[in-house]
C-alpha cells in the first residue's frame, strides 16, 4: 500500500513538473529567455565539470597557468556548443520540413518553438564565451574573436527574438563544426604532442572541414539568398541587413583564417619530407 501511495505521489510530482515546464519554462513568450539563461548555465555547469575532471586526471592540467586552466576549460565548453548546434543546424536545414519550399509561409520567416529554443542556447553560449574572452582579453583571442563573436551574437538573437530569417542563421551555425577540431589542435599542442601524427591528420580534417562548412557552404547560403530574395525582402529591413552583412564579414574572416590553415598545414607536411 506504501509503494503504490509512493507511485501516485511520484506521478503527482511529475505531472505538476511538466505543467510548469509546457506552461512556463517552454510557453511560446518565454522560450527566448528561458533558453538564454539555460545555455548560460550549461556553459558554467560544463566549466565547473570540465575543472575537476582536468584537476583529477590530467597531470598537465595542474601545471598550467591560470589563463591556460581557463582555456582548456573554454575550448571544451566550445566543442560540446559546436556538436549541439551543428547536430541542429544540419537537422533543421537538410531534414525538417519547417523550411521547406512546399510550405505555404515564407521560408524567411519561419520559426517553431524547438528551433527558437537551439538559437536561444547558442545565444546563451556566446554571451557567456564573449565575456570570458573579453574579461581576459587579449590571452584567450584577440579583436577577430570579438568582432566574430559580436557579429554571431547579434544574427542569432535577432532571429532567435525576431523569429526571422532562422533558416539562414541556421546555415551559418553549421560553420560550427570546424570548431571541435580547432579545439582538439589546442589540446594536442598543450600535450606535447605537435609532432604527432594525430597533429597531422587533425591538420587535414580542419582543412577538408573548413573547406566545406566555411567556404563552399557560405557559397551555397549566398545563392540560396538570391534564389529566395523576394522573400527575404518580406523580412524587416534589420533581418535583411543581417541576412547580407552578417555572412559576408564571417565570409571575409574565413577566408583570413582559410589562409592561414593553409599556410600552416603546407608549413608541417613541409617539416615531414
Amino acid at each position: 500500500m506504501l509503494a503504490s501511495n509512493d507511485i501516485m505521489a511520484f506521478k503527482s510530482y511529475q505531472n505538476r513538473a511538466n505543467f510548469f515546464v509546457k506552461e512556463y519554462l517552454l510557453a511560446d513568450s518565454l522560450i527566448p529567455y528561458t533558453s538564454v539563461i539555460s545555455g548560460m548555465f550549461a556553459c558554467k555547469m560544463v566549466n565547473d565539470l570540465i575543472q575537476l575532471i582536468g584537476t583529477n586526471y590530467f597531470k598537465s592540467y595542474s601545471s598550467f597557468s591560470k589563463v591556460q586552466r581557463i582555456e582548456w576549460n573554454n575550448r571544451a565548453i566550445s566543442t560540446l556548443h559546436a556538436i549541439f548546434i551543428t547536430v541542429m543546424s544540419l537537422y533543421f536545414v537538410f531534414c525538417s520540413n519547417l523550411y521547406s519550399n512546399q510550405s505555404t509561409e515564407y521560408i524567411t520567416l519561419e520559426s517553431s518553438p524547438l528551433s527558437t529554443f537551439t538559437l536561444g542556447i547558442s545565444v546563451g553560449y556566446f554571451i557567456a564565451d564573449l565575456g570570458i574572452i573579453l574579461w581576459f582579453f587579449p590571452s584567450l583571442g584577440g579583436y577577430e574573436y570579438v568582432i566574430h563573436h559580436l557579429f554571431s551574437l547579434v544574427a542569432v538573437a535577432y532571429s532567435m527574438l525576431s523569429g526571422e530569417g532562422q533558416l539562414y542563421t541556421f546555415m551559418v551555425l553549421i560553420s560550427e563544426t570546424t570548431t571541435p577540431g580547432i579545439n582538439l589542435r589546442w589540446y594536442l599542442d598543450a600535450a606535447g604532442m605537435k609532432r604527432s601524427k594525430a597533429y597531422l591528420i587533425n591538420g587535414v580534417v580542419i582543412f577538408i572541414a573548413w573547406l566545406v562548412a566555411r567556404i563552399l557552404l557560405f557559397i551555397y547560403m549566398f545563392y540560396h539568398v538570391y534564389l529566395h530574395f523576394d522573400q527575404v525582402e518580406q523580412m524587416h529591413t534589420v533581418g535583411q541587413i543581417l541576412v547580407i552583412v552578417v555572412p559576408l564579414v564571417l565570409s571575409a574572416m574565413n577566408l583570413f583564417w582559410f589562409a592561414k590553415i593553409i599556410k600552416g598545414l603546407r608549413k608541417t607536411l613541409a617539416k615531414r619530407q
